[in-house]
């Protein structure tokens, strides 16, 4: 027979039994509120533009807006430390680039965050090649013709970069390893007054992306002399690559990619890839991205965390052996 303390207890059992299912089927689809993409950068610049273009896209496809955080401060290292330190929900991502991952890691031995364990990636979006200009008067006119001026009168030549240990002055470095050549590094804060030196002749050259120089090789201010990729990069399509120049192995490219903070859920990361994976197939997402000067890259989490692994040992090497440094 039973008491009324277990006809209670059944009872309650009994009322309580269906609402932990009917609790899981109410819980909202990822994502149930806007995605914050943290930017590295000052509004503005390249990364900004290029995340407010695959962010909005993304948005479309997520059926929540993607929500532009600008972090600028130590060549990158700042936003991607926030997008590292962040919640693990999914709910905040980080648009990084080269060097913040790949490069800075080796010339800043106690960072906050190890790129390769405290991120998970998503997908690459974007790879953009330097370019070697000059400025047009200066009296060369191909890439063979500055390495055979800077043999002939070794340190003289200097060229500009962003700043030590940025992916220009890296450029710069590989350029000098491979040609065989000596010239002289001037770091700037910021590619824009380099190019500001450059045409006003301070300096004799400079390695920047694509999108930096492109107004001043259109304007007839600034000659193109090679591109540091495998291919011409398609909005240029008259400049040589450097291995076409005759310097083989000049491959320097900013690249942009997506990532998560890592413990992000995989159900979670694979949801942002697949939005960030069909904005990329977006036509007018394509365009607006081949107007910044590069190539979309797209791929899997795993290629991208593979790529890094070969680009950190890459630039890594040539640190080393340039001996290059933040002072």
């Amino acid at each position: 027979m039973l008491t009324r303390r277990h006809s209670l207890a059944l009872l309650a059992a009994g009322c309580a039994m269906p609402l932990w299912p009917r609790a899981l089927r109410a819980q909202p689809p990822f994502p149930d509120q806007p995605v914050k993409m943290i930017v590295p950068f000052a509004p503005g610049g390249p990364a900004d533009i290029i995340a407010r273009i695959i962010g909005q896209a993304m948005g479309a496809k997520l059926g929540q807006p993607v929500v532009v955080d600008s972090r600028s401060g130590a060549g990158g290292a700042v936003g991607v430390e926030a997008g590292a330190r962040s919640r693990p929900d999914g709910l905040t991502t980080v648009l990084a680039s080269t060097g913040a991952l790949v490069v800075l890691p080796h010339l800043m031995p106690r960072m906050a965050y190890d790129a390769q364990k405290d991120l998970a990636p998503i997908i690459q979006v974007l790879s953009v090649p330097q370019i070697l200009v000059v400025r047009k008067g200066r009296g060369v006119t191909s890439v063979a013709e500055v390495v055979a001026l800077a043999k002939r009168q070794p340190g003289k030549l200097t060229f500009g970069s962003a700043g030590n240990g940025s992916s220009l002055h890296l450029a710069g470095e590989l350029f000098k390893l491979k040609a065989g050549i000596e010239i002289t590094h001037v770091p700037y804060r910021g590619a824009a007054p380099a190019v500001t030196d450059l045409l006003g002749g301070t300096i004799d050259m400079i390695l920047a992306d694509v999108p930096v120089v492109l107004p001043h090789i259109r304007g007839g201010e600034l000659l193109a002399l090679g591109v540091t990729a495998e291919q011409r990069a398609p909005i240029l399509p008259d400049v040589p690559t450097m291995a076409e120049a005759g310097v083989p192995g000049v491959i320097s490219e900013t690249w942009y990619a997506l990532f998560a903070p890592a413990s992000t859920p995989k159900d979670r990361i694979a949801k942002l890839h697949d939005a960030a994976a069909a904005a990329l197939q977006d036509d007018a997402v394509r365009r607006s991205l081949a107007e910044q000067g590069g190539q979309i890259v797209g791929g899997t989490p795993q290629q991208l965390a593979d790529f890094m692994v070969s680009e950190s040992r890459k630039w890594g090497e040539l640190v080393q052996l340039a001996n290059v440094t933040l002072n």
